[in-house]
């Protein structure tokens, strides 16, 4: 049986049309009388205008390869409004050929470039530029003036999936108090936002959070009753360009529930110290608030620890009980003072263990001075306080009586 003879080259060639879609579009109006010649004069006296226009814009008409390559950008440049507009159809493209001019479908489709060039392209909010188009940009439109409509279209895929999530973030964080500016000065991704503002739904906080409030929300997401009832629901107004966008990252959260219910995981360490989650939530950074909850918190630790006593006799009673480990008072009877010492001699003193409560508890203006003050203590009693000679304790309790707080 003989084999089926191979196409020619000839017929190869044929099957592939290399033309641009403007030249397709012109030769099947001509064919189908859609273009007459009094279009087709117009054309003709269009294109070497705007080929010394488009020259001299990307650089000079009086330079034959920039005049070359302007001939390729301007046929380019027809074809992507054409093939775009039409939708490949040649019929259509030749139609709007007839009843618009060449110049008109080289600045359609350079507006069409230069709207693409300046849309985002990292959803990282302080990261893209603002504004229209400008001479800045000019050679990012040289390069994309000789794009493939297939590229455009990639591209402005990309950019526009880029804009709907910094525009949802930006729709969901502005009635909790954000603008976009808010944003852009923070520097935030705006992946963490949408993340952020699906927690705050499922605790209904109303207003943005810095980190204060970020941890109470983390903190009432782990109670158990609302573990079992956690709802990461995007809200019912959210517009449709923006719910692809939120629905991927509601998975992402959905995913990250497990370690951000996890009790045995600090919030600071889990959110800031964390590789994985460094950057992925948003909370507003106000130092003077957070030193304000950290005061607080100290000084309602330090007030239930001291009892209100602030005598140096109370306080090195407290910080000798806490470097034994033992519980914390401000005065010990004979009996549990003999007892302190007891434990001290077996199982050590570790003074650095006070010295951390003071640094996490006192006021910050006296915590230099009740450190100098346990030092001193220490320095001071320490041998005595560990000295196996003083069996009956004698030596030991007789300072604890001058130093610190010892009823009879």
């Amino acid at each position: 049986m003989p084999h089926p003879t191979p196409p020619s080259a000839a017929s190869q060639v044929a099957m592939f049309d290399g033309r641009a879609f403007f030249e397709k579009a012109l030769v099947f109006g001509v064919q189908h009388g859609i273009l007459d010649q009094t279009r087709l004069d117009a054309i003709a006296n269009d294109a070497p205008k705007g080929m010394v226009q488009i020259a001299r814009y990307f650089g000079s008409e009086f330079l034959r390869p920039e005049i070359e390559k302007a001939k390729d950008r301007i046929v380019n440049l027809v074809s992507l409004n054409l093939e775009l507009l039409s939708g490949g159809d040649l019929a259509q493209a030749a139609q709007a050929l007839r009843e618009h001019s060449f110049m008109s479908r080289s600045k359609a489709a350079s507006d069409m470039l230069k709207a693409l060039i300046v849309m985002p392209q990292n959803t990282h909010f302080g990261m893209n530029e603002h504004g229209s188009f400008g001479d800045k940009h000019i050679p990012q439109l040289a390069k994309w003036s000789l794009c493939s409509l297939a590229d455009y279209q990639a591209e402005l895929a990309k950019r526009q999936q880029v804009a709907h999530v910094m525009e949802a973030a930006i729709w969901l964080a502005e009635p909790m108090g954000l603008s976009a500016d808010d944003l852009e000065e923070a520097g935030c991704d705006a992946e963490a936002v949408i993340r952020t503002a699906l927690l705050a739904g499922a605790t209904r906080q109303t207003q943005w959070p810095d980190w204060v409030a970020f941890q109470k929300m983390v903190a009432s997401l782990r109670t158990s009753s609302a573990k079992k009832a956690i709802t990461l629901a995007s809200p019912k107004a959210l517009p449709e360009a923006y719910q692809a966008a939120v629905q991927a990252l509601h998975q992402s959260v959905q995913a990250d529930l497990p370690k951000i219910l996890d009790a045995t995981l600090l919030p600071h360490k889990l959110f800031k110290q964390t590789p994985a989650f460094v950057g992925r939530y948003f909370w507003l950074e106000d130092g003077l608030s957070e030193v304000d909850h950290f005061d607080r918190q100290a000084s309602a630790a330090w007030h239930k620890a001291t009892a209100g006593h602030s005598d140096d006799s109370s306080l090195l009673t407290l910080f000798l009980c806490i470097a034994a480990g033992s519980p914390g008072k401000t005065l010990l009877t004979e009996k549990t003072a003999a007892t302190l010492v007891r434990k001290i001699r077996k199982s050590g003193l570790n003074p650095a263990l006070a010295q951390q409560f003071i640094a996490e508890h006192a006021p910050a203006q006296h915590q230099s001075d009740y450190l100098r003050m346990w030092r001193s203590f220490v320095d001071e009693a320490q041998a005595t306080l560990q000295s196996d000679h003083d069996y009956k304790l004698h030596d030991a309790l007789a300072l604890l009586r001058r130093e610190c707080n010892v009823s009879d």
